[in-house]
């Protein structure tokens, strides 16, 4: 992973604004996840293939449950600028038609419904960490992390009703047994159907 320090020389301005028009605007490679992440532009190569087939069983669960109000989205950026980070997360769950009426690169990371990341082993505390924190920060209701590289033990944790930047820990599972979504999903993934290392 690399990454761009958001510090800005007199040309550029230094507010949020400008960290987001550079995000928009550099020439980044090819096939990279560019985001910011509190106040740094970081540049990561496209995840592993496992990393890959879990997001796609979670996307079609997703899919088969959810209402028609609601669309899940790969590669769609969602800002938090009191946490000077834009994410682009695995999945997110967001109305369609806050979608369908957003202007520019992103939308404002509170009106998602969910987000999901799967972490990959290069940058596993982007998810663990940062964004845990960030997500709370922006008001997503609901945060499910798949972390493949946790303490040797592959596991599914489930956050929710953030408060103050911080998430509560709703449920915890290791691959292999079943997580439950509340409402306004009521689903219940089995992680058993996910590859491990």
């Amino acid at each position: 992973m690399s990454a761009l320090a958001a510090e800005a020389g007199p040309e550029q301005g230094n507010g949020w604004d400008d960290l987001v028009r550079r995000w928009e605007t550099m020439d980044w490679p090819e096939g990279c996840k560019v985001e910011i992440i509190e106040g740094i532009i970081t540049a990561a190569p496209a995840p592993a293939v496992r990393h890959g087939s879990i997001t796609a069983k979670v996307h079609r669960w997703l899919v088969r449950g959810i209402s028609d109000e609601l669309n899940v989205y790969q590669s769609l950026a969602l800002a938090i600028p009191e946490h000077s980070s834009l994410y682009i997360p695995d999945l997110a769950v967001v109305p369609e038609a806050i979608v369908d009426q957003g202007t520019g690169n992103s939308i404002p990371a509170a009106t998602a419904e969910l987000v999901v990341e799967v972490t990959s082993k290069g940058n596993a505390n982007h998810d663990r960490v940062h964004k845990l924190r960030g997500y709370a920060m922006g008001g997503v209701p609901l945060y499910l992390l798949i972390d493949r590289w946790h303490a040797g033990r592959p596991t599914a944790t489930l956050y929710g009703e953030p408060k103050n930047g911080l998430y509560r820990v709703l449920e915890v599972v290791e691959f292999g047994e079943k997580l439950s979504l509340p409402a306004p999903f009521g689903l219940t993934l089995d992680t058993a159907e996910f590859p491990v290392d």
